[in-house]
């Protein structure tokens, strides 16, 4: 289980209810808390505009095999599965060894054990004894197609995260055109509070709706798929040295290596190359 976002969500929103409820004066709980202020805070109005805009926008620009898979993104964040580059390197040197062994042929047995379905695509190439360029090309097609759906659904977070303010601030207009309209010059009008209400807590819901819900879910499909796509880079460097016959030792030392480059950035520029991200949150 994703416990950061879990922690990061309902730790935002527990700060942001007590901000809300900060007050001392009559009533107050422990002198520090007015509960009653949160009540402020309700507006059926600013929900519907914020909240129903912004669904209107995702669902008008995106398919809906798409939103219809919803539920599944918020499982890949809730219940996220840990990717392990060390326990892949293992796994490409236990290869290698036996093909060092045994044989390419040897591997088949071994592959049809394998739960990730890439990495025993990935052995069943170069058992099949295709051509190095040949395996090199259709691995790296199988992950930019995959980034590219990644990216699609990620992107859809982030304009529904741009989409909240945006209809926040179209709340505060209609707010602010009812108080002048309904303005009366000599008596005033009861309704320029409720009116001011609506005008500000529609920005107030968009600025959540887009910080608190939008951006996290973008951010961690973002990280999840950069997980993914190191694990899937070391098993195609993996493969072709198993495919050229290179010794298991050097082969753990080069994916270290490529490993420890990637952590200290060195593999931004073959990331933006390839467009390679990973898990598929689709």
């Amino acid at each position: 289980m994703n416990l950061t976002f879990i922690l990061g969500i309902v730790g935002g929103f527990i700060l942001l209810i007590i901000g809300m409820s900060l007050g001392s004066g009559e009533g107050a709980v422990l002198g520090l808390f007015q509960f009653g202020q949160l009540a402020n805070f309700a507006d059926a109005a600013s929900v519907f505009i914020v909240l129903g805009g912004t669904l209107a926008t995702i669902i008008a620009g995106h398919p809906g095999k798409m939103l219809a898979k919803f539920p599944k993104h918020l499982g890949i964040i809730f219940n996220q599965k840990k990717f392990n580059p060390t326990a892949v390197i293992d796994e490409v040197v236990e290869f290698a060894q036996i093909a060092r062994k045994n044989g390419l042929l040897a591997l088949e047995e071994r592959a049809n054990q394998l739960e990730d379905p890439f990495f025993k695509k990935s052995i069943m190439l170069i058992v099949d004894g295709n051509d190095s360029d040949k395996v090199r090309d259709m691995l790296t097609s199988d992950i930019e197609q995959l980034s590219t759906r990644h990216d699609d659904v990620a992107s859809m977070y982030e304009k529904a995260s741009a989409a909240a303010p945006a209809f926040g601030m179209v709340g505060t207009l209609i707010g602010l055109i009812n108080m002048l309209v309904n303005m009366d010059p000599e008596n005033g009008s009861s309704s320029i509070g409720k009116d001011m209400g609506t005008a500000l807590i529609t920005t107030f819901y968009g600025v959540i709706l887009a910080n608190l819900i939008f951006n996290p879910i973008a951010n961690n499909l973002r990280t999840r798929d950069e997980e993914e796509c190191l694990c899937r880079q070391l098993i195609v460097e993996g493969v072709m040295a198993i495919q050229s016959g290179e010794n298991p030792k050097f082969i753990r030392e080069k994916l270290e290596g490529y490993l420890e480059q990637n952590a200290t950035g060195g593999g931004s520029e073959k990331k933006k190359g390839r467009g390679g991200r990973g898990k598929e949150s689709e």
